[in-house]
């Protein structure tokens, strides 16, 4: 599905931190008063006026001097643009509500906002957490199938040497067979412990509303 086209790049603006709280140490909060040097970092951000601009942020790298303080040192962040980010947090919430309340696709969403498809699927992860509630509607008939996503992807374990699965091709998805919620929840794995790990995590009230499944796994 097609996306509309990257917006045209717009005026170089150059930024500079006022923040002055992005000059206290992010582990401890000790205002730091030296500084190492400057950073240049070039985050992306929504479109004004029908282009995109250019930032160019000239970051401080600051010393904290507190001895007890396990970090050493540190450079500017404020909450638009969080540490070792290269997108400004309006520009990801966008991508994410795009999906969520447009209906548009992950890839079209990344196509119209001009940022990858891993970038759009983690910030509609994070839109969903903030507006859904913590457990979903009571369910009656529940019903489990796995879905096969993808492909699996693997990482070795450095201290046994063995290949590890860091992502699983199977997912298994709940669904709401007697309401209308759909797909309650979907979970990376296909085995029993994947969906009595999901029912662990739903309150006893919650499992006890369910008076039968359908499991076509």
């Amino acid at each position: 599905m097609g996306g509309a086209a990257a917006p045209p790049h717009g005026p170089v603006v150059h930024v500079v931190t006022a923040d002055e709280q992005a000059r206290h140490c992010p582990e401890c909060g000790t205002q730091a008063r030296r500084s190492k040097g400057r950073r240049v970092t070039r985050p992306r951000d929504l479109p004004v006026g029908g282009g995109r601009p250019r930032l160019v942020w000239t970051k401080r790298r600051w010393r904290c001097d507190e001895p007890a303080c396990k970090r050493r040192s540190f450079t500017e962040s404020v909450p638009a643009v969080p540490p070792r980010k290269r997108l400004t947090s309006r520009l990801r919430a966008a991508a994410g509500a795009a999906v969520a309340d447009q209906g548009r696709t992950i890839v079209q969403a990344a196509r119209d906002h001009d940022v990858s498809w891993p970038v759009v699927a983690a910030a509609f992860t994070d839109h969903a957490h903030t507006v859904l509630p913590a457990q979903p509607e009571p369910v009656q008939v529940l019903g489990i199938d796995e879905i096969r996503r993808g492909r699996p992807r693997w990482v070795l374990d450095a201290a046994t040497g063995v290949w590890q699965t860091a992502v699983d091709r199977w997912h298994v998805g709940f669904v709401d067979l007697s309401g209308r919620q759909g797909l309650p929840g979907q979970v990376e794995g296909r085995t029993a412990q994947t969906v009595i790990d999901w029912l662990t995590d739903r309150d006893p009230g919650w499992r006890d509303a369910v008076r039968g499944h359908l499991d076509r796994r």
